[in-house]
């Protein structure tokens, strides 16, 4: 799973054996299709009015920005194993609050990077306001956070286990 610190993410070696196929796609053979797209449509004569040349250049400017988000989060991580299933709310947790304190309101999420993002578990990242509220406490505590309009919400921890995939 990931946490961040003084900008040192902590990663699975599974996660860290993704990120890097991703990166060497990234940077290998998605390069050499993007290239020979912008060249294919440069033949196509005023750059001005070419849509396809335009977009091409913006997909090449979206890869190569995650090229280098890519190779600074990989320089960055440390590679380690899975957090304890100590009921301590930290990266790598799936982690069910109530709000509140009412237990019929609840909500279950992974704490981790955008990277673990999923279709089957929500996802907040530990640097968002309800992450940095609930990161370090213990199921059973009550933690507060800060909603986007300023006011304060409290939420209880009702439990945290480790992200199993």
């Amino acid at each position: 799973m990931t946490q961040t610190s003084d900008n040192v993410t902590w990663l699975t070696q599974e996660a860290y054996n993704k990120l890097k196929e991703e990166l060497e796609y990234l940077s290998g053979p998605a390069r050499t299709e993007i290239a020979a797209k912008i060249a294919a449509a440069r033949e196509e004569g005023d750059l001005r009015e070419n849509g396809g040349y335009h977009a091409a250049k913006e997909e090449q400017g979206k890869q190569e920005l995650r090229v280098r988000q890519l190779t600074q989060l990989l320089q960055n991580a440390k590679v380690g194993e899975a957090p304890a299933d100590d009921g301590v709310v930290e990266p790598g947790m799936v982690v069910t609050i109530a709000f509140d304190g009412d237990e019929s309101d609840t909500l279950e999420f992974l704490l981790a990077s955008r990277e673990y993002a999923s279709d089957t578990i929500e996802t907040y990242s530990p640097q968002s306001p309800l992450g940095l509220g609930v990161n370090g406490k213990k199921a059973g505590e009550e933690a507060e956070y800060e909603l986007p309009n300023g006011k304060r919400a409290m939420v209880k921890i009702l439990s945290a286990k480790p992200y199993t995939g």
